[in-house]
């Protein structure tokens, strides 16, 4: 009885500690982004496929960097409602960013667009919002590239810490993105 205790005891404690470690990390925030690369080095689109998880930033048509992803929980088919999981389908805009995201730094994607706006109010429902690229959330960069086993977000695409950092230093604010369901 008394080993039942300690381990039940050990385990709530452990508990504790990572929701205050958690908790600690989001308040924290993502610390300080990198700088910019040069304007040469920069992406002039971003194009994710969905069905290979795989998310490719290119300059003059060409690649120069690729990287694997995570998407929402629910990634088949085009976000259409606020709280489906899914990854919008579409061409936006990186329009913003957040160096004090819960995750480790994030690129806002302009989702949702007028016609994404117009098909949700069309059955009484919110697009949703608040999609972006993003790392890992605070506090949790030591799992890196275990968060490629499934898709976890609630919509937006995850990469690394480390992969995020680069990402953030490649594309400018006002980058298009073209997401896509199959290659």
């Amino acid at each position: 009885m008394k080993r039942a205790l300690a381990l039940l005891a050990l385990i709530a404690l452990i508990a504790i500690g990572v929701i205050g470690y958690t908790k600690l990390m989001a308040r924290i925030g993502s610390g300080t982004p990198p700088d910019m690369a040069a304007a040469s080095e920069q992406a002039d689109e971003i194009r994710v496929f969905k069905d290979k998880r795989e998310l490719h930033l290119l300059r003059n048509g060409e690649v120069i960097a690729s990287y694997d992803i995570s998407l929402g929980a629910n990634p088949e088919g085009h976000k259409s409602e606020e709280g489906d999981e899914k990854t919008p389908e579409g061409t936006y805009t990186i329009d913003w960013r957040n160096q004090n995201s819960v995750a480790h730094l994030s690129l806002h994607i302009s989702y949702p667009n007028a016609q994404d706006r117009a098909k949700a109010e069309e059955r009484n429902a919110s697009a949703g919002g608040n999609i972006m690229i993003h790392g890992l959330p605070n506090g949790w960069g030591v799992f890196a590239r275990l968060h490629l086993m499934y898709d976890w977000t609630n919509g937006c695409i995850a990469v690394t810490n480390a992969q995020m950092r680069e990402i953030w230093s490649l594309v400018p604010n006002g980058t298009p993105i073209t997401i896509q369901d199959k290659t």
